[in-house]
């Protein structure tokens, strides 16, 4: 299964970006009220710069204390994110987030962004191939 394939799954179109000089506390609430695991950090709104995840914002907090919430995002975001491409496969992006060790990748298009996909975005996509790959097999056992 193919990145755009993916995309075209998601509950939701396109990708929701905030700017490098907003507020830790303002990415926190942002990610609070979409409902969302990570957020992508872009000047422009095109082009990836960062990601601020959740994961992040906790284990800064745990470090540094609430203090850390009134820096910048650009202070706490992972720089130059891994991306995909809509052509990337859900093996090859499961493969690139398990190595790195993250749960959400920009996807881009002539280097702007044009959408996110999660580990559990990915997972489910892959479930339902799998799910239609053995009901497609068992036709064909049964004779259908």
């Amino acid at each position: 299964m193919l990145v755009q394939q993916i995309l075209k799954m998601k509950d939701t179109a396109g990708v929701f970006t905030v700017t490098p000089d907003r507020s830790v506390r303002d990415v926190a609430q942002v990610l609070a009220e979409k409902r969302i695991g990570g957020v992508v950090i872009s000047s422009d709104g095109a082009r990836p710069e960062g990601i601020l995840s959740e994961r992040d914002i906790v284990r800064t907090l745990a470090q540094r204390g609430p203090g850390c919430l009134d820096d910048q995002a650009q202070a706490m975001m992972t720089r130059d994110p891994i991306c995909c491409g809509m052509d990337d496969t859900a093996d090859q992006v499961l493969t690139r987030m398990t190595q790195g060790r993250f749960r959400h990748m920009p996807v881009v298009v002539d280097g702007n962004l044009v959408g996110i996909v999660t580990i559990g975005d990915v997972v489910k996509a892959r479930l339902s191939q799998l799910s239609a790959e053995r009901d497609a097999l068992e036709g064909m056992i049964m004779g259908h």
